[in-house]
C-alpha cells in the first residue's frame, strides 16, 4: 500500500508539521535501506518536503540509528529512514525522527494523518516560486556515524574473531569498516545487496547460515543484523543460538557491575522471558515489562530515568549513547566485554537459564486481524489455554504490528505441554480469522 503518491504525500505533510513560525523552511534528513523501493521513496518523499519549502539531505544507505543520530548531529528538524527493518524486499516503511532523535510523539503523527487524510487542507501551505527546498547530499553521513559508535567502546576488540551476518541490508555499508577499525578480525555474510535479497535466507531472522558458519570455523562469536541495522542477535563459539533476553542479561549484568546501571532495572516486554526475570531477582536487579515493541521501551526508560532496556528480538537502547535501538552499538558493547573479561560468550550466556518457550504465526488478512479482539471463540480459546497453564508458564496472543500476522507465543516448563496448546489456540485462530 506504500506508493509514490503516498510518500509524496506524506513529505508534504510532514513539512507541514514540522514547520512553525521561526523556522519556515524545516531542514530534513533522509535515510534508506538496500530494499529495491528505496530509492523510489527516498525520491517520492523528497519531492514532497521540497514542496512545501523543507530542505532535503540525504545520507544515502545507513543504519536505521544512523537517521537517529545524525539528525541531532546535524542540526536537522527531522530524520527520515526509509525500511522495513527485517521483512523481505517487497515491503518498505517510513519512520520519521524528530530533531532530538527520538521518533515523533503521538500528537505529531496525528497531524500527519490528518493531513494525508484529507481532514485538513494544506493546498494554500504550497511557497512561491523561489520558496521551494533543495536537495543536498551529506557525503560523511557513514564516517559519522561509524566514528560516533566507536566512541562508545572504551575497549578494543584485538584479537576477536568475529563472524558478521549483514542481512544483505544495512549493515552492508558500515559493519566491516566498524569492527575492523575497532581491531576486530571480521569475516562478512550475505554483504552484497542487490535490491531484493535483504533478509533472504540470512540476518537477524533466518539465523542458520550463521550457526553453520560458525560450526565450521573457529571464531569467537557470530552477529546477525536485521535490513536497517537497528536489531541484532548472537551465535557462540560453539555454535549456539543467543536471544535477546540473554544479551540483556550479559550487558546487564556488566553495567550493574560498573555501577552504570540507572534505577538498577532492566525494561524488557511481556515477550521477554520467564528465565530473565529470574535472572534479574536472583542478582539484585528489578525487572520492568511493557508492551511489544521498542517504542514502549523507550517511554518507560524516559519516564522512570532507566538506561538500559531491549527486547527478545534484538532491539536494545542504550540511552547513555543512543535514542534508539543500535543493533550495531549493541554488538560492539558485549563484545568490548567478552574481550575486558577474556570470557567466552557462551559461558557468559549460561548465568541465565531459558524457560521453553514457543513462538507461532498465523497468516491473517487486516480484518481477520481487527476480528482477533472481538470473536468469542478466540478469545474463549486463550482463556482456557491461560487456565490449563496457570502459574506455570504464559501465554500472549498479539497481532503483528508490521506483517498480515497473529503471533502465538506460549511459554513454560514442559515444551510439549506448551507447544501442544500453542497449536491448539492456532488451529482456532485458523478457523474463525482465517
Amino acid at each position: 500500500d506504500l506508493t509514490c503518491e503516498l510518500a509524496t504525500q506524506l513529505g508534504r505533510a510532514a513539512a507541514k508539521v514540522l514547520t512553525n513560525k521561526s523556522n519556515r523552511h524545516p531542514r530534513v534528513l533522509i535515510g534508506k535501506d538496500t530494499r529495491l523501493s528505496s530509492d523510489m521513496l527516498e525520491t517520492a518523499m523528497a519531492a514532497g518536503l521540497c514542496s512545501i519549502g523543507a530542505s532535503v539531505v540525504t545520507l544515502g544507505v545507513v543504519p536505521t540509528p544512523a537517521v537517529a543520530y545524525l539528525v541531532e548531529k546535524y542540526k536537522a528538524d527531522a530524520g527520515v529512514m526509509i525500511s522495513a527493518s527485517h521483512n523481505s524486499f517487497e515491503y518498505n516503511g517510513i519512520k520519521i525522527f524528530s530533531g532530538d532523535g527520538y521518533k515523533l510523539p503521538d500528537d505529531l503523527e496525528e497531524k500527519i494523518e490528518d493531513i494525508i487524510l484529507g481532514k485538513e487542507d494544506i493546498s494554500q501551505e504550497f511557497p512561491a516560486e523561489d520558496g521551494i527546498g533543495t536537495v543536498s547530499h551529506a557525503d560523511n553521513a557513514v564516517r559519522d556515524y561509524i566514528d560516533h559508535v566507536k566512541n562508545t567502546v572504551h575497549f578494543s576488540l584485538d584479537g576477536l574473531k568475529i563472524a558478521i551476518d549483514a542481512a544483505n541490508g544495512s549493515a552492508s555499508a558500515t559493519a566491516e569498516t566498524l569492527f575492523t577499525e575497532l581491531g576486530a578480525q571480521v569475516t562478512m555474510l550475505h554483504h552484497k545487496p542487490d535490491g531484493v535479497n535483504v533478509n533472504r535466507d540470512c540476518g537477524s531472522t533466518h539465523m542458520e547460515s550463521l550457526i553453520d558458519y560458525v560450526k565450521t570455523h573457529q571464531v569467537d562469536a557470530g552477529v546477525a543484523f536485521d535490513g536497517d541495522a537497528d536489531r541484532c542477535l548472537m551465535v557462540d563459539e560453539q555454535g549456539n543460538f543467543v536471544d535477546g533476553d540473554f544479551i540483556m542479561a550479559i550487558c546487564a549484568m556488566d553495567m550493574k557491575s560498573r555501577g552504570k546501571l540507572a534505577g538498577n532495572a532492566v525494561v524488557g516486554t511481556i515477550m521477554t522471558n520467564m528465565g530473565f526475570a529470574k535472572f534479574c531477582e536472583a542478582h539484585g536487579m528489578d525487572f520492568v515489562a511493557t508492551k511489544v515493541g521498542d517504542r514502549y521501551v523507550l517511554e518507560e526508560m524516559l519516564l522512570q530515568g532507566y538506561n538500559f532496556g531491549g527486547e527478545q528480538s534484538g532491539h536494545f537502547i542504550f540511552l547513555d549513547f543512543a535514542t534508539t535501538g543500535d543493533g550495531q552499538m549493541s554488538a560492539c558493547q558485549l563484545m568490548s566485554i567478552l574481550r575486558r573479561r577474556e570470557a567466552k560468550l557462551s559461558d557468559l550466556a549460561s548465568a541465565m537459564s531459558r524457560y521453553p518457550q514457543v513462538l507461532l504465526n498465523l497468516q491473517v488478512s487486516n480484518e481477520g486481524k481487527l476480528r482477533f479482539y472481538t470473536d468469542t471463540k478466540v478469545r474463549q480459546a486463550v482463556d482456557n489455554a491461560k487456565k490449563t497453564l496457570g502459574s506455570r508458564g504464559r501465554v500472549v496472543v498479539r497481532p503483528s504490528g508490521t506483517e498480515p500476522l497473529l503471533r502465538v507465543m506460549v511459554e513454560g516448563e514442559d515444551e510439549d505441554e506448551i507447544r501442544a496448546i500453542a497449536e491448539g489456540v492456532v488451529e482456532v485462530m485458523r478457523q474463525e480469522l482465517s
